[in-house]
């Protein structure tokens, strides 16, 4: 098989000491890769350096063409217009010159062979759902998703031979993500792909999984590659039970042979008593017996030693993906309870039916017991808006709200410090408990928030929201897969399954909305008017 990426022995770190990449290898074949792996285990550095953004502090990386690179952070600057982000505006410059009668030679040098930049440019923005959007217009004036999708057409533009992508349906509505799904669908060159959308890593040729240090691949799809690795997780496990029969039974056979050793000693020196054999002879026989005991006890520890060894490289081969287990029964709300009454601006014509929803616009919107609501939109129309609002009015039951940025907790105190600020009622021990829960265990709960990597820091997070006093019954969450790997999304499912309150989630991972049970789903239109979906 030819590879198109080609990572050799690559090791990278931060100025701090940080190491983030020791030793690397990997090869990433022709078609498309998606690139899956734990937060910080170092994804998005690998990108950068097979982009040439960064450079490796040892080895090497060799790329089959040209690259495209989109970051999950994409720079904008709000000054600069679409034109500038598809860098094209110095050769539409030279084309609007020449068509003005300007024929100066650096004109057509410019332009090259490049006269219908346009056209191409236009179609690009067209295929993407952009069609509303000017080259012209300013990008300061774009939803944060619609500024990623014109980052994308800048590089579908370019169209390089390797393309590679970081998280890039963070941020995007349904429609946007639907269309850069068609986008990756259709792509027929190089493409590797960090991201924790299923759906999108569904549309994928192969798996690459970076974990503890290396790069493994898997054939297919996500699907397939969580096939696969039951698969190896089952043969795992009954190696484990193999090995653990094993060290018992070779621990059992220390101890009887142990117990035959003492036998024998004792029964020796009896029978040199009765028979009173010479002390040159006796102290002969005994040395000899010490030998052979010495050489049967060496013998059975190393073979407990060796069973142990064998335990030990079998549970290294089970994957250490805890799950989250709690119980919140101070969540609960009764059925029928009225959670949320919140009046609605409306503006004209809200009393007609909502293009594509047909549901009536709503002019109060009321939430009744644990009911788990799913509010959608397109970017842009006011979903954060309104959970703020609901945040500053309140509601007839204690409301929490997980922001976009995990920004709730104090880099400067540990994690345990940081869930007794918000539950200061509760003992050192019952929050170490908690904590237990949500997977910090003993010195782990001692770590600075700061620390934390972005799995760690959202479990920190989500305990700290959970445990606070008093125990939220209305659960307000903004977008909060963006930046998760595939774990951290299904312990946030465990942690929702545990939860009785009412929730509403603005999200657009629909795979993530169905583990959550999500029972009603409400639409904000680009108007402001909300609607039942």
């Amino acid at each position: 098989m030819s590879y198109s990426i080609v990572v050799d022995h690559v090791s990278f770190g931060w100025p701090d000491g940080t190491t983030v990449l020791d030793g690397l290898d990997a090869a990433f074949p022709a078609g498309r890769t998606g690139l899956i792996g734990v937060n910080g285990s170092g994804k998005s550095t690998l990108l950068k350096i097979i982009a040439r953004e960064l450079v490796p502090g040892s080895g090497s990386v060799s790329v089959s063409g040209e690259v495209g690179y989109l970051p999950q952070n994409v720079p904008l600057g709000a000054g600069r217009t679409v034109s500038d982000l598809l860098e094209i505006s110095a050769t539409r410059a030279a084309l609007h010159a020449i068509e003005g009668g300007d024929a100066a030679e650096e004109h057509f040098a410019a332009v090259g062979d490049d006269w219908d930049v346009e056209e191409r440019a236009r179609a690009e923005l067209d295929r993407l759902g952009l069609d509303h959007v000017g080259l012209d217009r300013t990008v300061g004036t774009l939803s944060g998703g619609e500024s990623i999708m014109v980052a994308l057409a800048a590089q579908l533009l370019k169209r390089p031979e390797v393309l590679l992508l970081d998280e890039p349906t963070n941020n995007l509505d349904l429609d946007a993500r639907e269309r850069l799904h068609a986008a990756v669908g259709a792509w027929q060159g190089v493409l590797v792909v960090v991201s924790h959308d299923r759906a999108l890593l569904e549309l994928v040729d192969q798996i690459a999984e970076l974990r503890d240090g290396a790069v493994r691949m898997y054939g297919g799809n996500l699907a397939r590659y969580e096939e696969q690795v039951a698969g190896e997780q089952e043969a795992a496990a009954r190696l484990v039970r193999t090995a653990e029969g094993e060290v018992r039974r070779q621990a059992r056979e220390l101890v009887e042979t142990r117990i035959k050793i003492d036998r024998n000693a004792r029964t020796g020196r009896k029978a040199a008593e009765n028979n009173r054999v010479p002390k040159i002879i006796a102290g002969a026989r005994k040395r000899q017996a010490q030998v052979t005991a010495g050489r049967q006890r060496a013998l059975a520890v190393e073979k407990l030693e060796e069973a142990r060894e064998r335990l030990n490289e079998a549970e290294q081969a089970v994957r250490d993906d805890a799950e989250i287990r709690i119980q919140l029964p101070g969540t609960e709300v009764p059925a029928g309870r009225t959670v949320l009454t919140l009046p609605l601006a409306r503006a004209a014509g809200d009393d007609e039916q909502v293009a594509g929803v047909g549901g009536k616009v709503l002019e109060t919107l009321v939430v009744r017991g644990p009911e788990r609501i799913a509010l959608l939109g397109p970017n842009g129309s006011g979903k954060t808006t309104l959970l703020k609002r609901i945040v500053r009015q309140g509601a007839q039951v204690p409301v929490r709200y997980l922001p976009q940025r995990l920004d709730l907790l104090d880099d400067r105190l540990s994690v345990l410090d940081n869930v007794r600020a918000v539950a200061p009622s509760a003992s050192v021990n019952d929050v170490r408990a908690r904590l237990a829960r949500f997977l910090f265990r003993g010195d782990r709960a001692n770590q600075a928030a700061g620390t934390l990597s972005g799995g760690e820091r959202f479990r920190a997070t989500l305990a700290a929201l959970l445990s606070a006093e008093p125990p939220p019954q209305l659960l307000l969450l903004d977008e909060p897969t963006n930046n998760l790997d595939l774990a951290s999304v299904r312990q946030l499912s465990q942690a929702l399954s545990a939860y009785r309150g009412a929730l509403i989630v603005v999200s657009h991972d629909l795979p993530f909305l169905e583990t959550i049970g999500i029972t009603r789903r409400l639409r904000q239109d680009r108007d402001g008017g909300l609607a039942e979906s």
